[in-house]
């Protein structure tokens, strides 16, 4: 079983994963023994294969426009956005729109090219579930969690500037 790290009590922890990402409409043997986080265009027209499921999470793509299905939100456990690349930032500003303009406060996941040097960033933007790309340690990746201990710029986790907190 895949391991993720999560945020609880402000401190990151690696904790079993309960969710199966499913990337396509492709059916899973699993569907019955853990949780779907279904792309997120299954909140308004799932396909038959999934008619029974009602979604409790979902992942949201850098390109997909989420913000018409942001009444939809209410009913999710988990809203887990993708990273395609190490290079594409387009998710740093997803999580930083849930959680400030649309309020989420549910568990934010990132999944997807997620890398240890990513981390301390994903969390300042509101992150607080991290799946770790399958062939990194996880229990490096944690690790750098404790290399920050000042942060200068505002951000959802601290919106205060460094020079306005004193």
């Amino acid at each position: 079983m895949a391991n993720v790290i999560k945020i609880i009590k402000s401190e990151p922890q690696i904790v079993e994963d309960a969710w199966t990402v499913v990337r396509g409409p492709e059916a899973t043997t699993e569907a019955n023994t853990r949780q779907l986080i279904l792309p997120i265009a299954y909140l308004e027209n799932a396909p038959a294969e999934y008619e029974a499921i009602q979604p409790r999470a979902v992942w949201i793509a850098p390109d997909d426009e989420f913000e018409s299905l942001a009444q939809h939100f209410h009913k999710l456990d988990l809203i887990a956005v993708d990273f395609p690349s190490f290079r594409d930032g387009r998710g740093y500003s997803i999580g930083y729109l849930l959680r400030t303009r649309y309020k989420w406060q549910g568990e934010l996941r990132a999944i997807g090219d997620v890398l240890r040097d990513q981390l301390n960033y994903m969390r300042r933007c509101g992150f607080d579930s991290f799946a770790v790309r399958a062939d990194k340690n996880i229990h490096d990746a944690v690790k750098s969690f404790s290399h920050y201990s000042v942060q200068y710029q505002g951000a959802v986790d601290q919106p205060l500037p460094l020079f306005r907190r004193r």
